[in-house]
């Protein structure tokens, strides 16, 4: 198994970019990772170790951009660890936020399984370590074993109707709504939303004074706390009732 160390560098428009240098692969278990994603892990254990030494791991600085939109469909990436934000622009130009992919999610496999080019941006939003398996592979490995195909269709079809639910959330809810809205779903133990205000507006496509500016207004209303923390949700009933009035219009 081959390893790529990707750090950042500036790209055209001030977004980081990936350049390769080398690091020591002995302290990846590649083959266990695999084994617990839902994809791979309906494969038998000598299939999962050839599959690994045919990969490429790759590690992405925070912000650092894994492909765009128009790249070569020559891979699907395995997340190992840390998060890839999968983003495009609305026909407005806005930037649209469509999927959050997680530890042992497949990132890249669309345009990997029919060979065309991408179809969005992959961002890492944090410090992320991924392998890369080449086109060639993925298809011999889903042609060896139907139910990781099965699986990862499932997963694709997953995708899609949160692509669709992202880009219908731009369209109805204005950035009060879609605020509102990102806040009741990332909500973890004691109410709290661990994100900055930057990474919230990140996520939302909007600028971080807006999004203060709107959370100080719910914090003056006794709706949330904004705090070291993050945002701490103290009337989820309210930021509920934002979204249903927009959904209603």
């Amino acid at each position: 198994m081959k390893l790529a160390l990707r750090g950042a560098r500036l790209a055209v428009g001030g977004l980081p970019q990936p350049f390769e240098t080398g690091v020591d692969l002995a302290s990846i278990d590649v083959a266990a990772r695999l084994a617990r994603s839902l994809v791979f892990g309906v494969f038998p254990a000598h299939k999962l170790a050839r599959l690994a030494s045919e990969g490429v791991v790759v590690e992405l600085e925070r912000g650092a951009l894994l492909c765009q939109r128009g790249d070569p469909g020559d891979a699907a990436y395995l997340i190992l660890e840390g998060e890839l934000e999968v983003r495009t622009l609305s026909s407005g130009g806005k930037s649209v936020r469509l999927a959050a992919l997680g530890v042992g999610e497949i990132a890249g496999e669309m345009a990997a399984l029919d060979g065309a080019p991408r179809s969005a941006d992959m961002i890492a939003s944090r410090r992320t370590r991924l392998m890369r398996i080449g086109r060639a592979a993925l298809l011999k490995a889903l042609e060896d074993e139907p139910r990781a195909a099965i699986a990862l269709i499932e997963a694709l079809s997953g995708r899609l109707r949160a692509s669709d639910a992202a880009m219908e959330s731009l369209r109805v809810l204005d950035l009060g709504g879609r605020l509102a809205s990102l806040l009741a779903s990332e909500t973890v133990a004691g109410g709290v939303v661990p994100f900055t205000q930057t990474e919230i507006a990140r996520r939302l496509g909007a600028s971080r004074e807006k999004v203060n500016r709107k959370l100080h207004a719910w914090a003056a209303e006794g709706w949330v706390a904004v705090t070291r923390a993050g945002v701490k949700v103290l009337r989820p009933d309210r930021l509920a009732d934002v979204v249903k009035a927009q959904d209603a219009r």
